[in-house]
């Protein structure tokens, strides 16, 4: 049986990352307080160097190679908080990094990766298929493969996040996390469930890349035969070996939110929260929001990471603001009539609604002679308002069709 991380190991660790990372804010959530009816907080680990928790494991593994290891240099992969988590520690420690990124993985990311030292090879459309390719150059060069999450070193590093937790919020009684591969919810359970053994401990994962609910069901790690989602930092498609032992014996819960779940999680905390945060740091408020888990409060979530690519936040702010029902895609057929498009702008504009954007189509095989179609999109309070809007303009002769996206 794999053996467990204990307490002193983390304890050890915190030692270790003294004057290295930062004890991250803990942030009363008004929102998730009104949701849930009682006390809520952030864990802003989306604040901490390198912009995630993930410098708290690459160091503590780093730092404790010899030198000997040190002088090989160390080899990582990952979507992009593990980069750069690694890319520091190593700056820090004195050694070499190079980094396995998939080819797809932002270029902030890719960018910020570098600037922090590290050799960046893009490889792979996965973290899982770029960790192969690290694999094989640990072996092929030497270099000490610094695994993402399947380590005990890099476990007990994780595992300080919990013990501020209970430090900045004695009372609280559940934690929540996003969870890909399981290093940081394994953890926080070995430091929580020690501390507090009737603290709840729950991971969140994304139902397009969960592959822990399957692992639990089959009594070891399964892998995903595909896995996709907005969520990149916890896209993994396998547990660890390592994680999987910690999850099955410490965590109580894993639960899975949807794509629209992570969107609207990312607009509360943008918009009502002033956190800028990424889309895998979201998923445990978005459990929240959701409903997708029965929790005791006080409840504290944690805002695992906050390096999120300015083009996909445009995008994820979009699709949020449609799933929460404030952004309205519709095309509208009218009579192709001198005013008609002013008299239909006009209509929406009485119903306090804002146009964001404009199409006029009038040559398409499926018009009529004489008809027009208008696709809109527009800005409302949100699904009353948007239903009020639609029921309005279909009152006054509109054949309004609602875009699938919407």
């Amino acid at each position: 049986m794999t053996e467990l991380v204990s307490l002193d190991e983390v304890r050890a660790a915190r030692a270790l990352l003294t004057g290295v990372t930062r004890t991250t804010p803990l942030e009363p959530s008004r929102p998730l307080t009104d949701v849930l009816g009682g006390p809520a907080w952030l864990k802003c680990e989306n604040l901490q160097r390198a912009g995630s928790y993930k410098v708290r494991g690459a160091y503590v593994r780093i730092a404790r190679l010899s030198e000997r290891e040190r002088a090989r240099g160390v080899v990582a992969a990952s979507a992009g908080n593990h980069a750069q988590g690694v890319a520091l520690a190593a700056g820090l420690v004195g050694t070499r990094a190079t980094v396995f990124m998939p080819v797809n993985a932002t270029l902030p990311k890719v960018a910020a990766t570098k600037r922090y030292g590290a050799q960046v090879e893009l490889f792979g459309a996965t973290v899982d298929e770029a960790l192969v390719a690290a694999q094989a150059f640990a072996e092929r060069t030497g270099a000490v493969l610094i695994h993402p999450f399947d380590h005990p070193d890099v476990i007990a590093g994780q595992g300080t996040v919990a013990m501020e937790i209970l430090e900045q919020c004695p009372e609280v009684q559940t934690i929540v996390t996003g969870v890909g591969g399981g290093g940081l919810v394994s953890g926080m359970a070995v430091a929580a469930k020690a501390l507090r053994p009737d603290v709840r401990v729950i991971g969140v994962q994304a139902a397009e890349a969960a592959a822990f609910p399957p692992s639990l069901l089959a009594g070891e790690p399964v892998r995903l035969d595909t896995f996709a989602t907005i969520a990149d930092g916890i896209a993994v498609g396998r547990p660890g070996e390592v994680t999987f032992a910690h999850v099955r014996k410490l965590v109580d819960e894993i639960v899975t939110v949807t794509e629209e779940d992570i969107s609207r999680a990312l607009l509360m905390l943008l918009e009502r929260g002033k956190q800028v945060v990424e889309p895998a740091g979201a998923a445990g408020v978005a459990a929240l929001l959701a409903g997708a888990v029965d929790v005791t409060t006080p409840v504290v979530a944690v805002l695992s990471g906050g390096n999120i690519d300015p083009l996909l936040m445009l995008r994820v702010i979009e699709h949020g603001l449609a799933a929460a029902g404030r952004y309205l895609r519709v095309t509208v057929r009218c009579p192709d009539q001198p005013g008609q498009l002013a008299s239909l702008l006009r209509e929406i504009a009485d119903q306090r609604a804002n146009v964001v954007d404009v199409e006029h189509q009038r040559a398409h095989p499926h018009l009529r002679l004489g008809e027009v179609e208008v696709a809109l999109s527009v800005e409302t309070r949100g699904v009353e308002h948007s239903e009020t809007l639609i029921t309005a303009l279909r009152a006054s002769g509109y054949q309004v069709t609602i875009a699938p996206e919407a």
